[in-house]
C-alpha cells in the first residue's frame, strides 16, 4: 500500500487492485485512528470519517 501524500498527520493511500468493495476510483485517508474512503473524481465520501478540520484540508 503506497502512501501518496503525508501532511498535517493525514496520510493518503491508494491500494492496487482495490475494486471489489468500491467500484469507483478512490483513495484511503488515515488520520490517527480514523479512516475515510473518498472517491477521486468528485470527492464523495464512500465510507468512514475523519475530523471535519482535517477533511477540509484533504478537500483543499
Amino acid at each position: 500500500m503506497p502512501a501518496l501524500s503525508m501532511f498535517y498527520g493525514i496520510i493518503v493511500y491508494m491500494y492496487f487492485m482495490d475494486n471489489k468493495q468500491h467500484k469507483t476510483p478512490h483513495i484511503h485517508v488515515r488520520y490517527q485512528e480514523d479512516e475515510v474512503i473518498v472517491a477521486i473524481p468528485d470527492g464523495e465520501v464512500l465510507e468512514g470519517a475523519i475530523p471535519k478540520a482535517k477533511m477540509k484540508l484533504l478537500q483543499a
